[in-house]
C-alpha cells in the first residue's frame, strides 16, 4: 500500500512539474511578444495597424461582392439558361439537381441551407432536374439527388445520392461539409483525413462518380429500392 502511495505522489509531482514547465514556456513566449511590441517604434506600430485595416477592408469587400452575386443563401434557379450565367460569375458553385417527389432531396435541402449561410465563399443553388433535361444529359446526372460541384466554370466532382455521406439518411451537416471540403469547393477548416461519420464502417474509400445501376437515359431516385 505504501509503495502504491509513493508512486501516486511521485506521479503527482511529475505532473505538477510538467504543468509548471508548460506555464513557464507560455510566460516566456508572452514576455518575448510584449518585448517585441515595446521595442516597436510608433511608425512600425502604425504600419502594422494599417496592414491589418487593409486586410480587414479587403475581406469585407470580398464578402460584399459574394453577397451581391447571390452567395450566402441557398437559392432555386428557374432554368438551365440561368445555370450557365450563375456558374460563370462565381469561382465555387454547388448545384443540387432535385425532384419534388424525392424525399432525399428535402434532406439535402436542409443541409445545403445551413452550409450556404456558413460558407459565403461558395454559391449554393438548386435546379429542378425535370426542367433541365439538356443539363442532366450533358452532366450525365442519372440519380436524384445529385450535387454538381463546380470550380471555375467546370464541373469537377459529383455527390451522387448519399453514398459518400455514410450511406444513411441521418448524415450530419458536418459530413456534407467534409465531403464538399474534399472537392475543395468550400474553405474547409476541419481535417479531411477524418470524415465526421457516425459510423465509419459504412464508408468506402472511393467516391462514386456515377451510379453503375442506372440505365442510360433514365433518372432514378436514390431513395428507391432499385438503387
Amino acid at each position: 500500500k505504501m509503495a502504491a502511495d509513493t508512486s501516486v505522489d511521485l506521479l503527482q509531482k511529475v505532473l505538477e512539474n510538467e504543468i509548471l514547465q508548460s506555464a513557464k514556456v507560455v510566460e516566456e513566449h508572452l514576455d518575448a511578444e510584449l518585448q517585441k511590441l515595446d521595442q516597436m517604434d510608433e511608425d512600425e506600430l502604425e504600419r502594422l495597424k494599417q496592414r491589418r485595416l487593409e486586410a480587414l477592408k479587403k475581406s469585407q469587400q470580398q464578402k460584399q461582392e459574394w453577397l451581391s452575386k447571390g452567395h450566402g443563401e441557398y437559392r432555386e434557379i428557374p432554368s438551365e439558361r440561368d445555370f450557365f450565367q450563375e456558374v460563370k460569375e462565381s469561382k465555387n458553385v454547388v448545384c443540387h439537381f432535385y425532384r419534388d417527389t424525392t424525399f432525399r432531396c428535402q434532406i439535402m435541402d436542409k443541409h445545403l441551407t445551413a452550409l450556404a449561410k456558413k460558407h459565403i465563399e461558395t454559391k449554393f443553388l438548386k435546379l429542378n432536374a425535370e426542367k433541365s433535361p439538356f443539363l442532366c444529359e450533358r452532366l450525365r446526372i442519372k440519380v436524384i439527388p445529385t450535387l454538381a460541384l463546380i470550380k471555375d466554370g467546370k464541373t469537377q466532382d459529383y455527390v451522387v445520392g448519399f453514398t459518400d455521406l455514410g450511406n444513411t439518411d441521418d448524415f450530419t451537416t458536418e459530413t456534407l461539409e467534409w465531403r464538399l471540403g474534399c472537392a475543395d469547393v468550400i474553405n474547409y477548416s476541419g481535417n479531411l483525413m477524418e470524415p465526421p461519420f457516425q459510423s465509419q464502417k459504412k464508408y468506402g474509400t472511393s467516391f462514386t462518380k456515377l451510379d453503375k445501376k442506372t440505365i442510360r437515359g433514365k433518372i432514378y431516385d436514390s431513395d428507391s429500392d432499385d438503387d
